[in-house]
């Protein structure tokens, strides 16, 4: 098939509604019994976290599209209006599930385990008694009621702030009626209040700050009375524009554009499902926002909050077993790293192997006077990161610390911004990569005086350094001292701080140079070996693949007859089983306990294998606008345990795998009475003995 007829649109699934079957796949999480209760309260609200995303960058950006009139189109050939209201339909029944599977499953069983959200009308004598004293005490000094009139226009609620809108009858004080106003919920206070001892029935009592707010509200309008109380939220465009020709100092301007996040335009209007018509299209004529951007909550507006339970209950037996993560014995019984590493390369699959040997890699590199200078990518870090603070010790202790911080990593900029503050202050040298290019690449580099020479150190990553998120992801580490290979990273941090030309690195491929065309010179590779008759194979497991020259070539290599299996978590674009087109393509995505977050390349080279780990999805902005490593894995030992791990084991599963259909479907893979695979499950008994 020639490349206009592999360019047709109706060969590509679209962005949005791929990314719309992925939370699909994660709500389906909710309703599992297989999955413990407790958990499945968490993944409700993960759904909620990802659609709140999705509507403050993706549905954002779109709308500003259709606003401009913007005529660029992707693969697919939908515009920005048509994506829109393609998106809306499929979003209102996802919003309609989550809230039945709240309402008619999770609280009655949650209710049934002595885990109770307390509703005003079943409230004791005792409970409302705690309650109004609690409201008089903790809510009504802090909120600030707005009556809605000529002097008090209608107030500007924060970016997914919880906010109410109040029909009153009767007259204030100054004789006014205004018929309406508005109460912003305190963001100072917890969304869910555990009842004490005294009046509680059970110890996991709890009530919805929502639920208070609405039984006092009266108490907030002296002389008047409260007819409705009917919460509501709004989302807004939280994307960040920085103008590369206009930026001279990136940390200003991030900081100038942080506080416009919070009164962007409106995208998305969230209303209590029994808010009346009327009071509906004022809201939406104030944000506007159009009707099929109104979405009805049957339950609280932000089913964030209720995923903070399970770390607030104390019941393990409702929650995912306990596991320690595992330090090989080899870790283990070498006190010094760096000899470990000489003596041989070093791989970590994260969250089964503790995260615990980078940090001491870091720990003894701050402390070793041989060490003369450490080179780190950070792009996510959390609070109170030990990996900062070992960072911050090398440099107190005079050694040559440079960091390169992406100022731009989503939603963390703040954070980052602090923490290049803090580095710097400690004496580190501090860069924000290259302006117009996120650097996404995870990297450190340990310089050492090893008699008369210097030895280089390095861990390359396919996740960020962040100890939180390396219990919660799946990630591969790697250390090694391998001479080229380090020189490659010292070469990429050269480039990012002295922005000189970009030379052709030994082994490491790098975007924006070199990944882009040496994947497809690999997939090519692959074609030609299948039309000669050779075995040819590839597997790819990452969270997204959408570069259309990437899947044009993906088919081509198809109908070559290359077999292809793609673990594709999220977003996938390409439509696997077409005939003539993607025969020999397969697709499938695991959601599970762990956030698969591994980018690992298999390519089978006329049986010689090539394994690469990657920081790069196969996405336009991974291989054209963001700094990224990809990473060979050269120890035959270490290819095997990656071929393992990251395709036999997880082609394997036959319960939390999902296989992606022609027509962008996915269906859950059942294990038709096979002995059941799961295999985050596998992987956590193989590697940690749990």
């Amino acid at each position: 098939m020639d490349a206009d007829l592999l360019s047709n649109s109706e060969l590509y699934i679209n962005r949005e509604l791929s990314l719309l079957e992925f939370v699909k796949r994660v709500l389906a999480q909710t309703s599992d019994e297989t999955v413990p209760l407790l958990e499945r309260l968490r993944f409700l609200g993960i759904t909620s976290s990802i659609l709140d995303e999705f509507f403050e960058i993706r549905v954002a950006g779109l709308k500003q599209q259709e606003a401009y009139g913007a005529m660029q189109r992707g693969a697919d050939n939908m515009s920005p209006g048509e994506q829109l209201r393609r998106i809306a339909p499929i979003v209102q029944k996802l919003v309609e599930k989550q809230y039945r599977i709240l309402n008619e499953e999770m609280l009655p069983a949650l209710e049934a385990q002595g885990i109770r959200f307390v509703d005003h009308k079943k409230w004791t004598h005792g409970q409302k008694t705690w309650l109004k004293r609690y409201f008089k005490r903790e809510l009504a000094p802090i909120i600030s009621p707005v009556a809605l009139d000529p002097a008090h226009p209608f107030p500007e609620p924060l970016n997914k702030s919880l906010s109410f809108i109040v029909i009153l009858e009767g007259k204030d004080a100054f004789g006014r009626n205004s018929g309406k106003a508005i109460v912003q919920a305190p963001r100072a206070l917890p969304r869910l209040i555990r009842l004490p001892e005294e009046c509680a029935e059970g110890p996991n009592d709890f009530v919805l700050l929502t639920t208070v707010i609405e039984a006092h509200v009266s108490n907030l309008f002296p002389g008047m009375q409260a007819l409705g109380c009917f919460q509501f939220r709004v989302t807004r465009n939280s994307d960040l524009f920085i103008d590369p020709e206009e930026v001279d100092d990136l940390l200003r301007a991030l900081e100038g554009e942080l506080s416009s996040r919070r009164y962007g335009d409106a995208v998305r209007l969230e209303v209590a499902m029994d808010c009346p018509e009327d009071i509906q299209a004022f809201l939406a004529a104030q944000f506007r926002v159009r009707p099929f951007e109104v979405y009805h909550c049957a339950g609280p507006v932000n089913l964030m909050h209720l995923a903070t339970i399970p770390d607030r209950v104390d019941r393990p037996d409702l929650k995912y077993p306990g596991f320690t993560p595992a330090i090989s014995r080899r870790l283990r019984t070498a006190p010094d790293l760096f000899e470990a590493i000489r003596a041989d390369d070093i791989l970590l699959h994260h969250p089964f192997d503790s995260f615990a040997p980078f940090i001491e890699f870091l720990r003894q590199a701050a402390n070793d006077p041989a060490v003369v200078s450490i080179r780190q990518t950070l792009y996510r870090t959390g609070p109170d990161s030990a990996v900062v603070e070992m960072l911050t010790r090398a440099a107190n202790a005079g050694k040559e610390v440079m960091v390169v911080i992406e100022l731009r990593a989503r939603f963390d900029e703040a954070a980052n911004i602090e923490l290049a503050n803090h580095l710097q202050e400690a004496g580190a040298q501090v860069v924000y990569g290259v302006v117009g290019y996120k650097t996404h690449a995870k990297m450190c580099l340990v310089i050492r005086r090893e008699g008369d020479t210097l030895r280089r150190y390095a861990h390359l990553g396919t996740g960020n350094y962040h100890a939180r998120t390396a219990r919660l992801y799946t990630d591969y580490g790697l250390f090694t001292c391998e001479g080229q290979m380090c020189e490659d990273v010292q070469n990429v941090f050269q480039q990012l701080t002295a922005m000189g030309r970009a030379g052709r690195l030994n082994k490491i491929l790098q975007s924006p140079f070199t990944l882009h065309k040496s994947t497809l010179e690999f997939i090519e590779r692959e074609t030609a070996n299948a039309k000669a008759g050779k075995p040819a194979k590839i597997m790819v497991k990452m969270n997204s693949l959408l570069e259309p020259q990437l899947i044009q070539t993906l088919y081509r290599a198809s109908q070559a007859g290359v077999q292809i299996d793609l673990i594709i978590r999220g977003i996938c674009a390409l439509r696997p089983g077409l005939k003539g087109v993607s025969e020999n393509i397969r697709v499938r995505s695991i959601v599970g306990r762990f956030l698969e977050h591994t980018r690992v390349l298999y390519f089978h080279n006329d049986d010689d294998p090539q394994v690469y780990l990657s920081s790069a999805d196969w996405m336009d902005r991974n291989f054209f606008k963001r700094i990224e490593a990809c990473f060979p894995v050269e120890k035959p030992d270490l290819k095997a345990r990656l071929i393992n791990e990251a395709f036999t084991t997880y082609l394997e599963d036959n319960a939390q795998a999902w296989e992606l259909k022609s027509d962008g479907s996915y269906v859950r893979v059942q294990a038709d009475g096979e002995e059941r695979v799961v295999a985050q499950e596998t992987l956590l008994r193989a590697l940690t003995g749990s």
